[in-house]
């Protein structure tokens, strides 16, 4: 039965591709983007409850989108703080916060399920730079790409969240709105002035479906990413509980295995 479900909305996109687009409309409302076998099995997060959307989401794709293998897949898209302070020490033991932050993300990827899109970018004041497009397969690629990332200067969090939405609405699109979308941030500092990203995020709650996750390293709750009962924020003050926010993020993944993340 759980098979037969999630292939309906399959069937409706093969329907939709030859014209017929009121058929996502009549299979699964706009405001929810988690299949219906999905939404009967899973308990959703506060920050992903369904909820009446402000504006029609994903956009349209256009004629140059080339719909997703998997329209039901999963997505997660990190943002790393690659700021200067996260060459410092505190919370971290014998090493830098960037160094465990790395170890962790490693093994975040490792775990995230293989048939589940993941992608990442880093951030510094002088430049955001994607690591990894979201895709699947990309886990080693993924991993060699984290372990080269340093850290500089200050915290453009408006810019870095904005790139990393934009990564997941272009996906979202291939996957006509079906799937969870996920914004994973952590970071261990409040944005630069200019750069307060509350704006944006309070948009993007708003106005799409898209979760966001931040593990604050060693910095404590009070963080403008912080916002009770709309997103999901975890403190971190020891590279385990570092470990354990970025495995919580998994935690509506049906293959997820937290004992990964106890070794």
């Amino acid at each position: 039965m759980r098979t037969q479900k999630k292939m309906l909305p399959l069937l409706c996109a093969m329907i939709l591709v030859s014209g017929l687009a009121a058929c996502k409309d009549a299979q699964q409302p706009k405001q929810s983007n988690l299949p219906a076998a999905k939404a009967a099995s899973q308990t959703v997060p506060v920050a992903a409850a369904q909820k009446p959307l402000a504006l029609p989401w994903p956009p349209a794709p256009n004629g140059n989108t080339v719909l997703a293998p998997n329209l039901l897949a999963d997505n997660y898209y990190v943002v790393l703080d690659g700021s200067g302070s996260m060459l410092e020490r505190q919370c971290s033991g014998n090493q830098s916060k960037i160094e465990t932050a790395k170890n962790a993300l490693k093994e975040f990827a490792a775990s995230v399920p293989a048939d589940a899109n993941l992608g990442m970018l880093i951030f510094t004041d002088s430049q955001i730079r994607e690591l990894v497009p979201i895709g699947t397969g990309n886990r080693q690629q993924l991993a060699e790409q984290v372990q080269s990332a340093s850290a500089a200067g200050g915290t453009p969090l408006h810019e870095a969240i904005s790139a990393g939405y934009a990564q997941l609405e272009q996906q979202a699109m291939r996957q006509l709105g079906y799937g969870r979308y996920v914004l994973v941030v952590v970071t261990d500092g409040q944005a630069n002035p200019g750069h307060d990203p509350t704006e944006k995020v309070r948009w993007m709650l708003d106005n799409t479906p898209v979760e966001l996750h931040t593990i604050g390293f060693c910095i404590g709750t009070d963080h403008a990413l912080n916002m009770p009962g709309r997103t999901v924020y975890k403190a971190a003050d020891n590279p385990a509980a570092l470990r354990q926010g970025l495995a919580d993020v998994l935690a509506e993944a049906e293959t997820f295995d937290v004992a990964t993340f106890q070794q």
